[in-house]
């Protein structure tokens, strides 16, 4: 690893102020797992000169229920959330999608926020810079089309892809965008709260240089609804999604009243299924219905030359979500 500075902050503010003043050569750091293997890779278009360590701002780990719905402080570690009662009982799908990131070991580090911002595992942005040179795609500035497209592709996007087809990793960020979810970030001018599905786009995510999440926001379920995160991986224990999904439904007297369903890992964020929510709701829930809806949920899917399977897999795992 090459040499940098390593600044403390105690508080958001002066966080915001160190990140300010670097002019974009900063990065934030709290558990590290993702940003400490891109360091010793080399992956990032420009090396940082600082870190700015944020996990010695107090204050920031929390999960609290007020106003009607879960507040999450961002320097909340995911093992946190996974043994959390209150995240189990009302906010089901977070404890699960939670669960299945990384090992032990990850999640004891790990952050929600960190979970939330973590980069591409596109493995041409991440190609290591000592086996050849780094390789320079559109995320490091780039012009040219996404290597993907021509290239190896097999866990890339089916939906969505503009630019770069990498998708969004963060299995924590489909259930959010299942349950609604908007995140609090804050900068130099303010803060603002946006969707969590919003957070991102096709060449990383929407913070500035100099802002900082520091909150998630969850408004509370109807206790009626049913909670489901189904994720399929090549490696169960450990691995990034092939394809998620995050579903709340809730049905009375057989039929169903709402329904909210979230795709992960087919395109570059997590994206409802819109067609396949009002394709069930008002309806009786049985095989075929959720068939025809699994069938919606994939409307306008473009896989790529490698990468057709994953149009299955998303259609078997939402006709599971919706028969759960």
């Amino acid at each position: 690893m090459k040499d940098f500075n390593h600044d403390s902050a105690r508080t958001v503010d002066e966080a915001i102020e160190l990140l300010k003043n670097n002019q974009g050569r900063a990065k934030l750091i709290a558990g590290g797992t993702d940003l400490l293997g891109e360091l010793k890779d080399k992956v990032l278009p420009t090396y940082p000169e600082a870190l700015v360590n944020i996990k010695t701002i107090p204050d920031m780990d929390y999960i609290k229920e007020e106003s009607g719905g879960l507040k999450i402080g961002a320097l909340t570690k995911l093992r946190e959330i996974v043994t959390s009662p209150l995240v189990q009982e009302s906010y089901n799908i977070l404890a699960l999608a939670a669960h299945s990131v990384g090992s032990p070991q990850i999640r004891n580090m790990g952050t929600i926020g960190g979970n939330l911002c973590q980069d591409t595992r596109c493995w041409y942005y991440r190609y290591p810079h000592q086996i050849g040179g780094r390789i320079v795609c559109r995320r490091k500035g780039d012009r040219g089309p996404c290597l993907a497209v021509k290239g190896d592709n097999r866990y890339h996007a089916i939906m969505g892809g503009k630019k770069c087809f990498a998708v969004c990793p963060s299995d924590t960020a489909t259930a959010l965008v299942a349950l609604g979810a908007t995140m609090k970030i804050v900068g130099p001018g303010g803060d603002r709260t946006i969707p969590v599905g919003n957070f991102y786009n096709p060449l990383g995510n929407d913070l500035c240089v100099d802002e900082i999440v520091t909150e998630i926001q969850v408004p509370r379920p109807s206790v009626k609804a049913k909670q489901n995160f189904l994720k399929f991986t090549l490696r169960k224990p450990i691995d990034f999604a092939i394809v998620s999904v995050a579903s709340v439904i809730r049905v009375e007297a057989g039929v169903c009243r709402d329904a909210s369903i979230a795709l992960g890992a087919v395109a570059p964020a997590p994206i409802r299924a819109t067609a396949a929510e009002e394709m069930i709701k008002e309806k009786i829930i049985d095989d075929a219905i959720a068939e025809s809806a699994a069938e919606m949920a994939v409307t306008g899917a473009k896989p790529l030359s490698m990468n057709a399977y994953k149009v299955e897999i998303t259609k078997t795992l939402v006709k599971r979500a919706i028969l759960s």
